[in-house]
């Protein structure tokens, strides 16, 4: 959102009223709170008709620095994000006749009194970033003010887009030489955001489009820190674009508080950011294996299904999951959470022989309820629906005739849903796929009394939570697992999250990447997307370069829109051996099943420490500026490196960084700092090993879940100096295991105080 026309005026309808000077610097209780006018004030008579504003630093987690500030007190109240991690700290403040200071951790922010305005953020002395002159400003609108908000009619924008709100508070904070920023959510256009515009406002806009399913307003550099704006209504940011030195962040209203976190490398601002705002939760290992879905609007009923599942027995491809889409309920009734007896006419015995086959099962869900399914009449009589503004229901035809929507701010709306997915785990459905989630409208009232536009971005938030809530009660914790497609800050609790609807195109599978890397970058863990595209038939290139990425992410799902997904359909099976769709099916859900005992342990450090399982590769390496750029691969954890391939004919083109990297599939050892091209089959693509990796491989390739003690075989890649590591094998069902590797010269040791049935080797 601009508000300027050039470095020296404001646009045609904009008041400008900046930050001046820091007029006074005073400790309140743990926070240190500055007044700010909007001139700098030479005599008394300067203190009169004119605006100041409130700024306050505060503290509230180690390393962490909260900046709020505040125009009219008496209106200064905000929805922000829960923040489960925030403890308050006790900041060291200084006050001095050359300014303020407050300490937290390696952090510190100094406010220097007087003019102009300049607030600093420093990390053990190395300056971070700074918020300059003008960088703090009230923006006053008047009624043709030539300022239009994206996307139109959105927003709180009248309906050719212009603002309807008449103030906005607006932060900028400094841009080094060199520096890049990444993050605000899962958005599949330039990894890096510099010189972008970003509405933080969650739409249902596909994969090819500037629009985002997962609004996150956190943003992190390669300068070693992160900034989160804590604001669940719009933010619109302008990185770099407006003000090229600058990232710039405003909010409607009287308040703007954020947050700025220390690193000094990106993966310590995730680990703080997800310290702060709440880590993944644990997910099982059956949730790692392979998903294949009904599609969306095919025609599908148990027939279809059990045709499937035994063509899938049939070619030896592992499955893990099978989900129904939509259409388990009826056409128009969509969500009473009832099966479509017409073409599943004994549910219960259906998923009963779904688990017989070892399966588990997912099905479809959304927040909407139709007016022709039995759940409205439930849903409202217990005024359980959000309301217009004249206490009728809220209604629209969009998606289903007549859909109203849950109300997630009223607790007995919360507790009435949860029991129909409660019914639904009972029956014997073993995950939720939570979708849609992003319309949310604007024009209306909420229970609690929430300001609407503030709810739109949260909405997601309730309503994942509910459903997560009644999963983990039931399965218990480290069970329960969402396939979600929308999220903001903090959603990153509840997985797993996908990209929502792609297209079936290498284009369209290099977008869904750059989403899902920027989405890691926004602290969430554990991430999936549509094998093939959602909308259209892949051709078989397509398709087979696809299952090879798809298989090689944290979560893997076949899943189209108005086609199905299981592989045999994708090709004749006359290709080279080894190069038909089933066989590369086969070979990367095998593979995957085999590296369990590292994914699994993968997912427990996102658990824990908030790093995603799937990482950009200036997570990993963040000192080599040549991975800066880089979105076309990634690793997985901290041992494997993955560059899909985007092309027919198989050639591609990829970094390794510094160090010897060897091939997994061919044992090749070759020196890293440069780039490779390389030309690949379907049965392959590139994945390196680092150096100094002690990779843990399972015996079985049919299932992700099963015994990883039994077999297993460490693959040691001894780098060239001498070095120990210490590994954990967890089996699934919490059996852990420790391993000693260390090597010096040729000399390699393996040690472990449990005896088991395991080997190793070492490749060099």
């Amino acid at each position: 959102m601009k508000f300027t026309d050039g470095f020296w005026q404001t646009r045609t309808g904009v008041t400008a009223l900046y930050a001046q000077e820091a007029y006074d610097i005073e400790r309140v209780g743990q926070s240190l709170r500055v007044t700010a006018p909007t001139r700098v004030i030479a005599t008394r008579g300067d203190t009169l008709n004119r605006p100041a504003l409130t700024v306050s630093l505060s503290s509230p987690l180690d390393g962490v620095i909260a900046v709020r500030i505040e125009n009219h007190l008496g209106s200064a109240h905000h929805r922000g994000f829960e923040l489960p991690g925030a403890v308050n700290v006790e900041p060291e403040i200084r006050i001095d006749s050359a300014g303020g200071a407050l300490i937290s951790g390696s952090l510190t922010a100094r406010v220097e009194a007087g003019s102009p305005w300049n607030l600093s953020f420093a990390s053990n002395g190395r300056e971070l970033t700074r918020s300059g002159r003008k960088s703090i400003g009230r923006m006053d609108l008047a009624p043709d003010a030539a300022i239009v908000i994206e996307p139109v009619g959105e927003v709180g924008a009248s309906a050719d887009g212009r603002p309807t709100a008449t103030r906005y508070l607006h932060g900028q904070l400094s841009l080094s030489v060199g520096e890049l920023v990444y993050g605000l959510g899962e958005r599949f256009g330039p990894l890096i955001k510099n010189g972008q515009t970003v509405d933080i406002w969650n739409a249902d806009g596909g994969t090819s489009s500037e629009q985002a399913y997962k609004s996150v307003p956190f943003y992190l550099t390669n300068r070693g820190y992160g900034v989160l704006v804590n604001h669940s209504e719009h933010v619109s940011f302008e990185v770099g674009s407006e003000a090229v030195e600058q990232v710039q962040f405003s909010v409607p209203g009287e308040v703007l508080e954020y947050f700025v976190i220390d690193g000094p490398t990106p993966a310590d601002v995730i680990e703080r950011y997800t310290q702060l705002t709440g880590r993944p939760a644990e997910v099982p290992a059956w949730s790692y294996g392979l998903w294949l879905s009904t599609s969306f609007t095919t025609n599908y009923d148990e027939k279809t299904v059990s045709r499937f599942i035994d063509g899938m027995i049939e070619r030896d491809l592992p499955l893990s999951v099978f989900h129904f889409d939509c259409f388990w309920m009826r056409e128009f009734n969509w969500t009473d959470f009832e099966w479509d007896t017409r073409v599943f006419p004994d549910p219960d015995g259906m998923l009963a022989r779904l688990h017989g086959k070892d399966l588990r099962v997912s099905v479809w869900m959304n927040p909407y309820i139709a007016q022709r399914g039995s759940a409205f009449e439930e849903a409202l009589a217990g005024d359980y629906l959000v309301k217009k503004q004249n206490g009728d229901v809220w209604q629209w035809d969009m998606w289903q005739s007549g859909m109203a929507l849950i109300d997630f701010t009223n607790p007995d709306a919360v507790t009435w849903y949860q029991g129909k997915i409660r019914t639904l785990l009972e029956q014997g459905v073993d995950a939720i796929k939570t979708d849609f989630g992003e319309r949310i409208p604007t024009d209306v009232v909420w229970f609690d009394g929430t300001d609407p536009a503030a709810m739109h971005n949260l909405y997601t938030q309730l309503y994942n939570k509910a459903v997560f809530e009644v999963l983990e009660e039931y399965r218990g914790k480290g069970e329960a697992v969402l396939f979600a497609r929308s999220a903001t800050a903090g959603g990153q609790q509840m997985p797993v999250h996908w990209g929502g609807d792609n297209s079936s195109s290498f284009e369209s599978m290099a977008e869904t990447l750059r989403g899902g890397l920027s989405l890691a970058m926004s602290g969430f863990g554990f991430w999936s997307h549509d094998i093939g595209g959602f909308e259209g038939m892949p051709d078989s290139a397509v398709f087979k370069r696809w299952v090879a990425f798809g298989l090689l992410s944290s979560h893997s799902r076949l899943h189209g829109s108005t086609s199905y997904r299981v592989p045999w359909l994708f090709d004749d099976g006359a290709e080279e051996p080894g190069q038909s769709a089933v066989e590369v099916t086969r070979l990367f859900a095998q593979l995957k099943n085999r590296l369990m005992p590292y994914l699994l342990q993968v997912g427990r450090e996102t658990h824990m420490t908030g790093l995603p399982v799937m990482r950009p590769m200036q997570l990993e390496f963040p000192n080599d500026p040549a991975v800066d750029y880089l979105d076309r691969q990634y690793m997985i954890g901290s041992q494997l490196l993955v560059a899909p391939v985007f092309s027919a004919s198989g050639e591609v083109q990829y970094y390794l960084p510094a160090g010897r990297w060897t091939n997994f599939f061919t044992g090749e050892i070759v020196a890293g700092g440069s780039w490779r091209t390389e030309t690949h089959a379907f049965d392959s693509i590139p994945l390196w090993v680092r150096e100094g990796s002690v990779l843990p491989l399972g015996a079985r390739t049919d299932r992700p879940d099963y015994d990883y003690l039994e077999g297993l075989d460490l693959a040691v890649y001894p780098s060239q100096s001498d070095e120990s590591r210490r590994i954990t094998v967890t089996t699934p069902d919490g059996r852990e295991t420790a391993f000693t590797v260390s090597w010096s010269g040729s000399e390699v040791r393996v040690d472990s105080s449990v005896a088991a049935d395991w080997t190793w080797h070492v490749i060099r």
